[in-house]
């Protein structure tokens, strides 16, 4: 018994728009007509439609479905392929699930690149910020470092920077940076990453240095920089590197 063109598409559990596609792209081939003109399907043809629906619900292109057919060699590329591209999207949607799940428990945490834990909140909108700056340009051990440091306990110090009004006057800044120094000291000794060349390269790039000047006033800069100097990070021998940046926020650095 023929079917229709209808009666194909239902029986296949398909469309009429995508019956009449793959003739056109010559993955199903045209039946014979009957007297009016109407075209007559048989077993063939439903067969060859669930065929390609099977190829297609495993996610095999409709482009690729030639190939598959043409030998059990081109079959099992083209199948293995398909499947290396369908264990790296799993292994993605998983982290993503992985980071979902850490922001739903903290949801201060979409705020920050991926990856960060603690306690987001803590951080001022402006480290909040300069961390997704940092992304752009950091490689992966110095964003390591970063997402390590984050996850500690902030130090007193750290809530006066924050505190530090614009109009802060000398003493002020200068006791700030010396009180500042030795909690940097200690997180760069324990993460020399953020100091070697290619993380001092990355952070004197204009991103950075425009960040630090639109994120912070200028008495917190002026901190930055006083903490940069004593800490030896700048000076003649450092050819290259610039007194104007500090390796990034001491507190985060």
């Amino acid at each position: 018994m023929p079917w229709s063109t209808r009666e194909l598409a239902e029986l296949t559990g398909t469309t009429l728009k995508t019956v009449r596609h793959y003739h056109r792209i010559g993955l199903l081939a045209e039946p014979e007509r009957a007297p009016n003109g109407y075209k007559r399907y048989r077993i063939e043809h439903v067969v060859r439609l669930l065929r390609i629906r099977r190829l297609v619900d495993l996610g095999v292109p409709l482009s690729d479905i030639h190939a598959v057919e043409e030998s059990d060699e081109s079959a099992e590329q083209t199948l293995r392929a398909l499947d290396a591209e369908l264990k790296a999207s799993i292994e993605r949607q998983q982290q993503m699930r992985d980071e979902l799940a850490r922001i739903l428990r903290q949801p201060g945490l979409v705020a920050l690149p991926p990856g960060f834990e603690g306690d987001a909140a803590a951080l001022s909108d402006a480290d909040r910020a300069l961390l997704m700056v940092y992304s752009t340009v950091l490689d992966a051990p110095a964003m390591t470092a970063l997402r390590k440091l984050q996850a500690m306990p902030r130090e007193p110090v750290e809530a006066r920077f924050d505190a530090l009004p614009a109009d802060a006057d000398e003493d002020t800044r200068q006791r700030l940076a010396e009180d500042y120094a030795p909690a940097a000291r200690r997180r760069l000794a324990n993460h020399p990453s953020l100091t070697d060349e290619a993380a001092y390269r990355a952070l004197g790039k204009p991103v950075v240095l425009h960040g630090l000047v639109e994120l912070y006033n200028a008495a917190q800069i002026d901190v930055l920089q006083r903490v940069h100097q004593i800490l030896g990070l700048s000076g003649p021998e450092d050819e290259g590197r610039s007194t104007d940046h500090t390796g990034g926020r001491p507190g985060l650095a």
